[in-house]
């Protein structure tokens, strides 16, 4: 993964009530909708944005650029980390991960709330691994190959599980 340099990255941050207070989850999804980083802090600033991002760099590689929204957070610590050229910033360029929220919306309201921020961090980053585990894209390939990805994503959950 380290080697694929032409990927596009789309960061945003999401308000999530933890006890009646507003925390920020931060996330990072690539052009292809997958998630590759969660992370929840109790402020929405250069550090946070900064620590997310050297997060998500040391995880996923270097990138080759990263769409975000207009929050001057992202410029700051894109210039701290010295990659501020990479930053692209339009109105709706980051469709991608707004669009990523609405799964975890609807689990969010399923859950009815969250009570420790650990257990929002570590709901965050298992509903993203499940996510992209059976996120299979059904309107780019026919039904055959979607039923046939969709059995072996549920066969190897299923040894994973066992």
């Amino acid at each position: 993964m380290r080697g694929f340099r032409h990927w596009r990255w789309h960061l945003d941050e999401m308000y999530v009530k933890l006890n009646g207070e507003m925390v920020y989850l931060w996330r990072a999804v690539d052009h292809e909708g997958e998630i590759l980083e969660s992370y929840v802090t109790k402020t929405r600033d250069k550090a946070a944005a900064l620590r997310f991002i050297k997060k998500a760099l040391k995880h996923h590689g270097n990138v080759a650029t990263i769409t975000t929204d207009g929050l001057r957070s992202y410029k700051a610590a894109m210039n701290t980390l010295g990659c501020e050229q990479k930053q692209e910033v339009g109105r709706y360029a980051n469709n991608r991960v707004e669009n990523s929220h609405l799964p975890f919306r609807r689990r969010e309201r399923a859950m009815l709330r969250f009570r420790q921020m650990k257990a929002l961090q570590k709901f965050a980053s298992v509903h993203a691994n499940v996510h992209n585990h059976f996120s299979h894209e059904r309107h780019l390939i026919d039904r055959e190959t979607y039923k046939a990805r969709r059995s072996a994503a549920m066969t190897e959950w299923q040894n994973l599980v066992a």
